[in-house]
């Protein structure tokens, strides 16, 4: 990759949210007329590791309700700082009452309990708390893990590749600006709902995990257009800063 600006883990943990991300919404039914999403859904992460932490974001960017659970109290502390996790609790009573008020209301909400996940997952099976589905690695409670699926990661589309961007500097300026350019690519063209959903609601809940990064799946004719039209707006002074654009590897800009 050519992105400078990102640290490789940075940049590994991007793309592992995005394959995530591209998986949960791929158990939706396809509807083109309406933006694919989570909402109402609970997923469970299991003990929050690097895994674990890829898919409470890849949750959140779908609309989807998420638990995980750690005993690890630096861990715990990451999470929050990071912004992986809105709320950390200390029993399941606590998660049940934040995750029933946002799954009613279909909204999107991360939980860490700090505790033990084998001691949460024993509780749950008691209570009757059944997630709808499990992050791809979970190794937890294997009775749980027997009544609900594991996420299933798709194979790849070969039509599709990945499309990365940065600035040189003030990204805060400069990313949603080529955003929209982005954006308006995706309209013009047949790309899944799914994918502007990404490239809309990404940088939110990425946030500092970002580290000043766009990465978008997508075909050749939209990261084509993407890098011609950022071109064009770089030489008629509206985008007043260097941009790299990398597309499946190679650099374009």
């Amino acid at each position: 990759m050519t992105i400078d600006s990102a640290a490789p883990s940075a940049l590994d943990f991007v793309i592992e949210v995005e394959r995530l991300y591209a998986s949960l919404l791929a158990t939706q039914e396809s509807d083109s007329a309406v933006e694919p999403g989570l909402g109402g859904k609970l997923l469970y992460a299991g003990e929050l590791d690097a895994s674990a932490r890829a898919f409470l974001v890849a949750g959140n960017i779908a609309g989807a309700a998420s638990l995980a659970a750690t005993a690890n109290a630096s861990v715990q502390r990451q999470a929050i700082h990071d912004g992986v996790a809105d709320f950390l609790v200390n029993s399941l009573d606590e998660a049940l009452r934040i995750l029933k008020n946002e799954i009613r209301k279909h909204e999107t909400v991360a939980v860490c309990i700090a505790a033990a996940p084998l001691a949460i997952e024993n509780e749950m099976r008691e209570r009757g708390v059944v997630p709808d589905l499990l992050a791809p690695g979970f190794a937890g409670n294997p009775v749980l893990a027997s009544e609900r699926r594991r996420l299933a990661i798709p194979s790849k589309d070969l039509t599709q590749a990945l499309l990365c961007w940065s600035v040189a500097s003030t990204p805060a300026r400069w990313l949603p600006k080529l955003d929209t350019i982005a954006l308006g690519c995706l309209a013009s063209g047949s790309e899944p709902q799914a994918t502007s959903r990404w490239l809309r609601l990404a940088p939110r809940y990425l946030g500092r995990l970002a580290q000043g990064i766009r990465i978008l799946r997508c075909s050749r004719k939209i990261g084509d257009a993407f890098a011609t039209q950022v071109q064009t707006a770089i030489r008629q002074g509206e985008i007043g800063v260097a941009v790299k654009i990398d597309f499946n590897g190679t650099a374009v800009s």
